[in-house]
């Protein structure tokens, strides 16, 4: 397992960015690069279980992602613990070979509110949003590509 890192500096405070990441409605358009139907059903709640799933344009489901928020510290930080797969038809995997090559796996956000004297010399300051993702070789590049599109989506619609 390989963790990626990836940073963006956002003009808006953390409460904010960590909005317009986590409501549903905004998290629907900032997912848009890895899944045009991404979106999320479940709770951000420590021990929650959440389903991150997609669909097509014609509203044909794709399946997905089952995880678990492992911690939740608000506007600072939050852990999401992969754990399994889920079917087209909903059901859950956590114990097939496939699924035990990756999990589990961990995305987490950090939240940092930093003044213009820490940032890039053009940006006044607000927040500087921190994701490291546990992948395996086989998404490696796929996340290399896509986690810096979504994150620009993401700034433009915190910073609005």
């Amino acid at each position: 397992m390989q963790k990626l890192h990836f940073t963006i500096q956002i003009q808006a405070p953390k409460e904010k960015v960590w909005d317009t990441m986590l409501q549903d409605a905004t998290y629907r358009e900032w997912t848009k690069p890895f899944n045009d139907g991404s979106r999320y059903e479940g709770s951000w709640d420590v021990g929650a279980e959440i389903k991150f799933v997609g669909s097509d344009e014609e509203g044909n489901e794709y399946g997905g992602m089952y995880a678990k928020i492992r911690e939740n510290r608000l506007h600072e930080f939050i852990s999401i613990e992969h754990l399994g797969l889920i079917g087209l038809d909903g059901s859950v995997d956590t114990t097939s070979d496939e699924v035990k090559k990756w999990t589990p796996a961990f995305e987490n956000y950090t939240f940092k509110e930093i003044s213009g004297a820490e940032s890039d010399s053009e940006f006044a300051g607000g927040t500087e949003l921190s994701v490291d993702v546990d992948t395996n070789e086989e998404y490696k590049e796929m996340f290399e590509g896509t986690w810096p599109k979504a994150l620009l989506v993401l700034k433009e619609l915190a910073e609005k």
